[in-house]
This record gives structure tokens, sequence and C-alpha cells, in this order.
């Protein structure tokens, strides 16, 4: 995957990881297992540590270096689901998201994973300008995603940290996806571990994973 020079900003700070899965059959068709599900609960025990406000702040930072505001509804999607799981309104949505989430949930990590058959090869990382933005849900809402790191694809930014587009969520019919779990250099080693689980978590599905190295 090419890094685009509007991301220069951030390489200080930039540990991320990411992998494709392929899960030899459409999500439609595979069950959520009950580990995942288990999984969206604060409670159950993982391998990695509890985030805590020390990662909301070095998260948050990372996503401010190239001139983001993620504040308000436009916090880190990590954010997001700490929120949910705490009032109880996290809930499944199909095997590839759920893995995603109860990865992102445990580490404190924004994860964004996306349909590589709808994207558009090739993929860069990059930081799009100013007054950027996407429809990221089914009714059409808008995140303007200026100055916010973002995977791009050949049709532009396509996912992110806060939320990821709707034109390349899954679906019932994936069958593969690319996933990027947005770490920082403040939290050394966090986002290989929690790439590393979340790979874990997609092997008990049956699914195989590989890397995808950066240039």
């Amino acid at each position: 995957m090419q890094t685009d020079p509007s991301l220069q900003p951030l390489l200080g700070l930039a540990d991320f990881v990411a992998f494709v899965t392929d899960f030899g059959r459409e999500l439609g068709e595979l069950p959520t297992s009950a580990a995942l599900t288990a999984g969206l609960s604060l409670e159950t025990a993982t391998p990695l540590p509890r985030p805590d406000d020390r990662v909301r702040a070095a998260v948050r930072d990372l996503l401010r270096k190239a001139g983001f505001k993620p504040t308000g509804r436009s916090k880190p999607a990590s954010e997001y689901l700490l929120k949910a799981a705490g009032d109880g309104s996290l809930g499944s949505i199909n095997a590839a998201v759920d893995a995603c989430n109860v990865a992102s949930l445990h580490s404190g990590l924004p994860i964004s994973v996306v349909d590589t058959d709808r994207a558009v090869p090739p993929y860069s990382l990059g930081v799009p300008a100013m007054g950027t933005s996407y429809v990221f849900n089914a009714s059409g809402q808008v995140i303007d995603i200026g100055g916010l790191v973002s995977l791009l694809d050949a049709e532009g930014p396509c996912a992110g940290p806060v939320k990821d587009s709707q034109r390349t969520k899954t679906h019932p019919g994936t069958r593969r996806t690319l996933s990027i779990v947005w770490g920082t250099s403040q939290l050394p080693g966090l986002a290989a571990a929690t790439a590393a689980y979340y790979r874990e978590l997609l092997h008990g599905l049956g699914a195989t994973t590989e890397l995808v190295t950066f240039s």
C-alpha cells in the first residue's frame, strides 16, 4: 500500500497495521461466533490492556496532527464503541464488523474495515484536503474528513479512524476485506498487539489473513 505525500505530517506518530481477510464465503453465510458476541462486552477478558485516558489522548493527538478536530460527532470510532458497550447498546452486525469492533473496543484504537470488491485499487494512505467529505451511512449522512488521516482508493477517501464511507462498507455478499488499525507511536506495540488479536478472532471464524506492507 502506498503512502501519499499528504501523510508527511503524521509520519512520526503513525503506527498503522493493515491486513486483508478472505472469509472463503459470503458474510451472509457466516454466522458470528459466541466468542465475538461475548467480546462486545467490556467485561470479557482479552489479551489486550484495558483502554484508559492515555490511550484516548494519544489517539486524539494522532487525529489532530494534520488539522482534524476529533471532538463531538467527529470523535474516534473507538470512543463510540466504548460508550455503546458501556450503555449496553453495542450489538452484532456481521462477523467481519463484529471482529473489528471487538478488537477496537478492547484496545481503544480505531479500526477501519472495507469490502475490497467495493473499493477500487490502488489503495493509499493520505490526508484529504479541508472540506473533503463522504457519506458514512445508509441514510445519507455526511462527515467532513478534511485533515483526517484516511484510506483512499482510486475514487477517493473511503475509510478512516472516525467513520468509514458507506460505499465501501461490508454487506451480506462480502467475501474479502481490508482492515487498518490506526495506531500511534505514543502507544508502542499496541497496534501490533491489536492486529494480532483481531486476526486471531478472524482465524477462529475459519478466515485467512495476510499483512499488508506500506511503502
